[in-house]
C-alpha cells in the first residue's frame, strides 16, 4: 500500500512521521512548508506499508519526503529530497541473527517495495528522482538491496552524551580556540523571535555575499516566517556577542533526539576571536542538556575534505558518518526527451555535465 500526503493534510502527515522511532526534523510537515515558500517545488510524504498478507515478524513500512516540482514538460514533473538530509526512512525489517537467511528475506521485502515505489512515481508523471540520504540515520545502507546508491564524502556528528564526551572528541587545538574565544569576551545566547531572523537575514546574507553564493541559498522574510510559525517547538536560534554587537549567528533545528545546523552567518572582520567556534561548542552543551542525543553539522562544500569539513571534523575528531545521495531515472524515454528539449532550446547546454537531472543543469 502506497498513499501520498501534501501540505493540506499536514496533520496526519506528521502523525505518520511520529510513528517512526528514528524520525527527524526533515521528515516534519513544518520543514518543508519553508520550501515550499522558497520554490522548491510541491511537498508531498510518500507513505509504504507491506501487504498485511506478508510472511514476516514485522510490516515493513516507509516514508520518503519529497519535493514534487514541474519540468519543461506539461503534465511531468520530477522529485528532490528538500534541502538538507532525508531518504527512505524504514520500519520493520528483519534484524535477527541468522543474517544471511535475513538479508536475503530483506532485500526481497524491499525490492517489492523499491517496484511499488517505482510505479505509483510513474502514474504520478515523475520523471525521475534525486536522494540526498541523512548520514546519522544512515539510512542509505539497506537502500542499497533494491537501488543505486552513490556513497560520497563524510560528514560530522558530535557525540551529546554529556559535557565531558562533548569535551573529549573536540580536538585539543579547537578547545583552545574555544577558550580563547571565551577569554576574550565572546558571549553566546539563544532564544526565538521573529525580531531574531531579521538580524540573522542580515549577517546570513552578508556571508553569502562574500562566497559569491548562487541566488538559491538567498531566502526570503517569509521563508524565515515559515521557519518560526511552523517550527516553532523544533528550531532555536544562537548568537554570539561581542561589545554588545552580533558577529555570528546560527539556527539550529531539532526533534526526536537530534540537533542539527541548519544555517549561518559570520562577520568576517571579527573571524580572528572564533565567535562560531564557541557558539557551536555552546548549541551542543544546550543539545546534550536538552537530551539530545547526536549534533549533526553536515560536510564540506561538495562533500569535500575542504576548508569547512576541516572546520567541522575540529568538533568530533572521532566521527565517521557516510553521506550518501541516489539518483533515479523512471522513465528514461521521457527523461531523454527534457533533455533534448533542454539543448534545442539552449545554446549554452552542456550535454557532458554530471549534474542531475541534467535537463536542470
Amino acid at each position: 500500500m502506497i498513499e501520498i500526503y501534501n501540505l493540506s493534510k499536514a496533520k496526519e502527515w506528521d502523525e505518520i512521521v511520529k510513528t517512526f522511532a528514528d524520525y527527524d526534523v526533515y521528515y516534519l510537515s513544518g520543514y518543508v512548508r519553508a520550501f515550499e515558500i522558497h520554490g522548491d517545488g510541491e511537498p508531498q510524504l510518500l507513505y509504504y506499508e507491506e501487504d498485511s498478507n506478508a510472511e514476516s515478524k514485522a510490516k515493513l513500512r516507509a516514508i520518503y519526503v519529497y519535493m514534487k516540482r514541474p519540468t519543461a514538460m506539461e503534465g511531468v514533473y520530477d522529485s528532490i529530497t528538500p534541502y538538507g538530509y532525508g531518504g527512505f526512512l524504514l520500519e520493520g525489517l528483519d534484524n535477527s541473527p541468522n543474517t544471511v537467511l535475513n538479508a536475503s528475506s530483506n532485500a526481497e521485502r524491499l525490492q517489492t517495495m523499491w517496484t511499488a515505489y517505482v510505479d505509483k512515481m510513474k502514474e504520478e508523471g515523475v520523471v525521475d528522482n534525486f536522494v540526498r540520504y541523512h548520514p546519522v540515520l544512515a539510512n542509505a545502507e539497506a537502500m542499497k538491496a533494491c537501488s543505486d546508491v552513490i556513497d560520497l564524502g563524510k560528514t560530522v556528528a558530535m557525540d551529546l552524551t554529556n559535557e565531558e564526551v562533548i569535551w573529549k572528541n573536540i580536538h585539543s587545538k579547537n578547545r583552545n580556540i574555544i577558550r580563547k574565544a571565551e577569554k576574550n569576551g565572546v558571549e553566546i545566547k539563544h532564544g526565538q523571535g521573529l525580531e531574531l531572523f531579521e538580524a540573522f537575514i542580515s549577517i546570513y546574507n552578508a556571508t553569502m555575499d562574500k562566497d559569491h553564493a548562487q541566488k538559491y541559498y538567498y531566502f526570503s522574510p517569509d521563508f524565515y516566517r515559515s521557519i518560526h510559525f511552523d517550527l516553532k517547538d523544533n528550531y532555536e536560534m544562537f548568537w554570539a556577542e561581542y561589545e554588545g554587537k552580533i558577529i555570528a549567528m546560527s539556527i539550529m533545528l531539532f526533534a526526536n533526539g537530534k540537533l542539527n545546523y541548519h544555517l549561518s552567518g559570520s562577520d568576517i572582520a571579527y573571524r580572528s576571536i572564533a565567535p562560531s567556534n564557541l557558539l557551536l561548542y555552546k548549541a551542543a552543551l544546550w543539545g546534550s542538556e536538552q537530551g539530545m542525543k547526536t549534533f549533526h553539522l553536515g560536510g564540506g562544500l561538495g562533500s569535500g575534505n575542504d576548508s569547512l569539513f576541516k572546520f567541522k571534523i575540529a568538533f568530533n575528531r572521532f566521527s565517521d558518518y557516510q553521506f550518501s545521495i541516489a539518483k533515479h531515472v523512471f522513465s528514461q524515454e521521457l527523461y531523454d526527451a527534457l533533455v533534448a528539449k533542454r539543448a534545442n532550446s539552449d545554446a549554452s547546454f552542456d550535454a557532458e555535465s554530471n549534474f542531475f537531472p541534467l535537463y536542470r543543469s
